[in-house]
């Protein structure tokens, strides 16, 4: 009888820790900063022709600092940093991407009734600019220019302070390539469009401001 009581009283214990975490688990904070490293894919039509870069290149850094104006949406100013490298099968060449963007963000979550307490999706959209500097001897064929950027964000809770995410997001480059003759003087420029893969830490910066 001791031995079944221990048992129970033991898988007590932990519903009871179970419960007692997911109800500690506050909504979203006011104020996050947001970091992410992962991958990126530059479309072939952004190169002049017979250049393209490698079907993923890496890093893409990505650094964030996003205000939910209320428990649904919000706003973020965040820098992008991407490199590519050619392919093999191209001649070499080594870029630079950066690019800055203000966007509105989303959270459906609520909205979702299946997902788990401890999961939010997030969705993010905005206007930005974009920085192309290829390296080396190619430095004159730098570009900026206008993009639209649009993406989705999936948040696990760690705790009430602190999610790891996953941010899938599309760069829309709206600019043209300029005309280059011969075409090798166009190596290393790039106006075409981006996706990016991240993984990383999103960290609230106050107090909760939407806790029940």
């Amino acid at each position: 009888m001791q031995y079944y009581f221990k048992q129970y009283l033991f898988y007590f214990a932990i519903v009871l820790i179970t419960w007692s975490s997911q109800a500690q688990l506050k909504d979203t904070a006011q104020w996050k900063a947001l970091f992410a490293v992962g991958v990126n894919y530059a479309t072939t039509d952004g190169f002049v022709k017979g250049s393209y870069a490698k079907a993923m290149n890496f890093p893409t850094v990505n650094l964030g600092v996003q205000h939910m104006i209320k428990r649904e949406y919000g706003v973020k100013l965040d820098y992008g940093f991407n490199r590519f490298k050619n392919h093999e099968d191209t001649p070499e060449f080594k870029i630079n991407y950066s690019r800055i963007n203000a966007q509105f963000v989303f959270d459906p979550s609520n909205y979702i009734g299946f997902l788990p307490r401890r999961f939010r999706t997030v969705l993010h959209a905005g206007p930005g600019m974009s920085f192309v500097k290829p390296l080396g001897t190619l430095g004159d064929n730098k570009q900026s220019f206008v993009n639209l950027l649009g993406g989705l964000e999936l948040h696990y809770a760690i705790n009430e302070k602190v999610s790891v995410y996953t941010d899938v997001a599309y760069i829309y480059g709206l600019t043209s390539l300029d005309n280059y003759d011969p075409v090798q003087n166009g190596l290393g420029a790039f106006n075409g469009s981006v996706f990016n893969l991240t993984f990383g830490l999103a960290v609230s910066l106050s107090g909760c401001q939407y806790c029940d």
